[in-house]
């Protein structure tokens, strides 16, 4: 029994230092997790963290801990705060811009036809683009259909 608990205890450990390993940024290769990295630091790392399990430290402790020793960016996933706000907020921003510009472009495109109607009474002449454009402004759509053996 004593072994199945402490085979049990160590799963638990493994599993616990896995997971967090995975979201532990190797400081030697940058771009792989400590997990991931055979870099000495990253294994010293590991051992440290199993170390801290094993002491009975809890998950964001050892976050904590790591984060003081070697700053904010060895974790993958940073704090939201007004350092990084730029970095959580510039997707939100740039789509927002991306769709500004794509209504601004639509409503210049909507306008356009006062500038087409403007110089249909001063006498220049539509491009065919711009005929395209103002038959399919002024043609009215058509009825629907009120019987299914109705022809268009």
């Amino acid at each position: 029994m004593a072994t199945e608990d402490e085979a049990k205890k160590a799963q638990i450990v493994e599993a616990r230092a896995r997971n967090i390993s995975h979201n532990v940024r190797c400081t030697e290769c940058g771009s792989q997790s400590i997990e991931d990295s055979n870099a000495d630091v990253a294994v010293l790392l590991r051992k440290l963290i199993r170390d801290e399990i094993r002491s009975g430290k809890s998950d964001k402790e050892i976050y904590k801990k790591l984060e003081e020793d070697f700053g904010e960016t060895v974790l993958y996933a940073p704090k939201f705060d007004l350092q990084t706000a730029a970095l959580w907020l510039s997707p939100v921003i740039v789509a927002g811009a991306a769709a500004g510009v794509w209504a601004y472009q639509r409503h210049r495109q909507r306008t356009n036809v006062h500038i087409m109607a403007l110089n249909l009474v001063r006498g220049v002449p539509l491009t065919p683009k711009e005929k395209e454009t103002m038959l399919d402004l002024l043609t009215p759509p058509r009825p629907p259909r009120r019987w299914p053996w109705e022809r268009r």
